[in-house]
Order: structure tokens, then C-alpha cells, then sequence
């Protein structure tokens, strides 16, 4: 006599079997998709162009029964929320953006096309993958629960929010506010930034992020007639950048780089001025007052020269919490009644998860797209794995 448990998971893998094969029959749909999305380009600095996309996203989400809503930006695309379902309970939220890092134009050297297993294109991996992802999840949940959906048009079992967003990829600074109201009004956030490797493991820990500008300003004088009169604002940069370097904490997680230096106008002329980018990286969020601080705390060696500092730490770490941890189980759960693995990372790199992790909410990031070279000329996806992560995205929509 078969068990009840055993019987359970029967029926969870007949069950995951068949949204598989649903989500494989419609693969080529979610190309189709995802290949709209990308020529459609949308660098975050050019307001038309992504407000031009999040129009037609906007559309499909509303054929889908979704109410959509537009948080309108100044000098960013508008921010698109779509909610589904009713108030009765805490929704999920799903959570994205629809803004590249490449400039119009890049189409033209870097097509969206099919290359065997591969689809590539300007942002196909980062994220627009994604999103056509979530259109087609919910698509699916719709169809398979428009029969005990009450009369309800979304045909959905449970509340969804929907936030995409047009400036993830220059810091989130217009739709931060956005996503944590958002965020604290929902039971659990899934981020749909792709997934890491070509194995598909979503993100369960991401570092902070902070940016610092490190300005020095000398003294200028001829370097041949007044040289001992100046005040050398690159040799005091030099020095400060030394120090910078030597706050940078390996077996912490903490990491100091100095990307981007600037300064000087002639060779022969002591230079006034001199800048650097800095780029810091924390995996704990405890850390985050202390590099601060570091930071802020730099003097000068040169008692000529003047040392400024502006930015902070602008995205907290995505620390990988019990609520995290849960939700990754779950994920783990409906990946093995679909026949495979899931595993996790944790990443250097930020996103807008980390704000919502950040306060707490639980956070599972990394299930977009699966494939290779984000912000780079050999972006694509791996056409072959679209089902099987839509059928676990539908699954997680269900029960986070």
C-alpha cells in the first residue's frame, strides 16, 4: 500500500511533468518574447528609450489582467508596477528592471539572434530575460488555476506585484523609495537578474555596494620655474589611494578599488587637482559603518593639499538570512520535482535585491535568465533551459 507521502510526491511529479511540458511546447513563444524585448533598446540614460519599452511591457501585463500603474521619473524611464489578485494576503513581489547598460544603437554590431542553443542581443542575459520569463510564469499560472480562480480575471490563487524598474543599472537612485514600500507590504521578493553559471544557481548572498569620489586639491606652479611652490595633487592622490588599498579585508569579504583616476593638465605644470572612483564591496552588513568610516577619515600627507570625500554605501548587503535560506528550499523543493538540481551563489556583484533583503524581507535573487556575459559583446542565453525555469518560477509564485 502506497504511503500518503509517496503518494504526494507522485502527484507533485506528475504535476511538475506537466507544466515542464506546457512550458516546452510555448518555448519558442518565450524567444519570440524575449527577442521583442531586446530590440527594443533601453539604455538606463535615455528616458525615451526606456520608457518606449516599458510601454510595450506594460501592455502585456495588462492583457494578462493586470492593473498597471506607472511611477513617473524626472531625469529616468517611468518605474511600471502591475498588481495582481486582491489585498486579502500579502503578495508576492516580482521584482526587475527593463534598463541596459549599452547605448542605442549597439544592435547594429551586437544583433538579437538565434545561434543554435543560443540567443543573443543586448541585454537577452541582464535582464530581459527575465521579464519575458515572469510574463510567461504567470501566463501559465493563469491557464492551470482560471478553474478555482473564483470569477476572477487574473485567474491568479494569490496576490502578485509586479516592479520593473528603468535605473538599476546606474545605482536604483529614482525607484529605491518604489521598491522598499513595495517590498515591506509583501511576504516574500523574487528578483529576476539573471542566474549565475551556465548550471543556473540563483543568488542567495550578494555583496554591498559603495561608491566614493576621493578629490585632492593641490597647489598648481610652474614645474620648471616654481616647482618647490606648488603642491602636487597626483602625489597626494598616490598616497591616498596606498591607503584606500590597505582597507581592503580578503577573509571579510571587504574589498577597495580605485577604478578610475584622474588629474593634471600639463607636464609642465605642478597639478592642482586630482580624482579617483572607488569602488567598495562588503558581504556583511556590519561592516558597512566601519569602511565608512575608513574612508571618510582620510587626511592629508601633504599639509598643502585639501582631501574631500562624497558618496557612502548605496546598496547593503543581500546576506543570506534564515528567510532567504527558506525560500531557497523551496525553490530546491519544485527543482527536484522537475528533475534537476538547483544551486546556489553568492556574488560580488549588487542589485535592487539587496535593498530588499536589506530590510529584512525574504529575498531569493538570480531567477532569470540562465547563460554567460552580462554587459559584454557575447551577452546571450541558453534557449534550452527557458522551460524548466519558467515551470520554477511558476512553482515559486505559488508558494514563497
Amino acid at each position: 500500500m502506497m504511503s500518503v507521502s509517496n503518494k504526494t510526491n507522485t502527484r507533485s511529479s506528475v504535476e511538475a511533468e506537466r507544466r515542464l511540458a506546457y512550458f516546452e511546447k510555448r518555448r519558442e513563444a518565450i524567444v519570440s518574447t524575449i527577442r521583442e524585448l531586446v530590440e527594443i533598446e533601453s539604455p538606463s540614460d535615455n528616458k525615451a528609450a526606456v520608457d518606449r519599452v516599458a510601454e510595450v511591457v506594460a501592455e502585456k501585463f495588462a492583457r494578462l489582467g493586470g492593473e498597471v500603474r506607472f511611477h513617473r521619473a524626472k531625469d529616468f524611464g517611468s518605474h511600471l508596477q502591475v498588481n495582481f489578485g486582491g489585498k486579502a494576503a500579502k503578495p508576492v513581489l516580482l521584482l526587475g528592471h527593463y534598463d541596459t547598460v549599452y547605448p542605442l544603437g549597439t544592435l547594429a554590431t551586437m544583433p538579437c539572434r538565434v545561434e543554435r542553443n543560443r540567443l543573443t542581443g543586448p541585454g537577452v542575459l541582464d535582464m530581459k530575460s527575465g521579464i519575458a520569463l515572469m510574463l510567461h510564469a504567470l501566463a501559465g499560472l493563469q491557464e492551470w488555476t482560471s478553474g478555482n480562480s473564483g470569477g476572477r480575471s487574473d485567474g491568479l490563487l494569490r496576490p502578485v506585484t509586479v516592479l520593473l524598474v528603468s535605473d538599476e543599472e546606474v545605482g536604483s537612485n529614482s525607484s529605491r523609495a518604489i521598491t522598499e514600500a513595495l517590498a515591506r507590504r509583501s511576504a516574500a521578493v523574487l528578483v529576476f537578474e539573471p542566474s549565475y553559471g551556465r548550471r543556473g544557481a540563483v543568488k542567495t548572498a550578494r555583496k554591498g555596494v559603495g561608491e566614493y569620489l576621493v578629490k585632492v586639491t593641490g597647489k598648481a606652479a610652474h614645474a620648471g620655474l616654481d616647482f618647490e611652490k606648488g603642491a602636487n595633487a597626483i602625489l597626494e592622490l598616490a598616497r591616498q589611494i596606498e591607503k584606500l588599498s590597505s582597507f581592503t579585508e580578503l577573509k571579510k569579504g571587504l574589498t577597495v578599488n580605485v577604478g578610475v583616476v584622474s588629474g593634471g593638465s600639463r607636464t609642465n605644470v605642478v597639478p592642482s587637482e586630482a580624482t579617483a572612483r572607488v569602488d567598495v564591496r562588503i558581504a556583511r552588513l556590519n561592516d558597512a559603518a566601519g569602511i565608512d568610516k575608513k574612508v571618510r577619515r582620510l587626511r592629508p600627507f601633504n599639509r598643502k593639499c585639501k582631501v574631500e570625500i562624497t558618496g557612502g554605501i548605496n546598496r547593503p548587503p543581500m546576506e543570506r538570512t534564515a528567510g532567504v535560506a527558506a525560500l531557497y528550499e523551496q525553490a530546491s523543493a519544485i527543482a527536484r520535482e522537475l528533475g534537476w538540481k538547483l544551486e546556489e551563489a553568492a556574488v560580488g556583484g549588487g542589485s535592487d535585491g539587496n535593498f530588499t533583503a536589506g530590510l529584512g524581507i525574504p529575498t531569493l535573487d538570480g531567477l532569470g535568465g540562465v547563460g554567460d556575459g552580462a554587459h559584454a559583446t557575447h551577452e546571450h542565453i541558453l534557449i534550452s533551459k527557458l522551460p524548466r525555469r519558467a515551470a520554477l518560477i511558476a512553482g515559486l509564485i505559488e508558494r514563497a
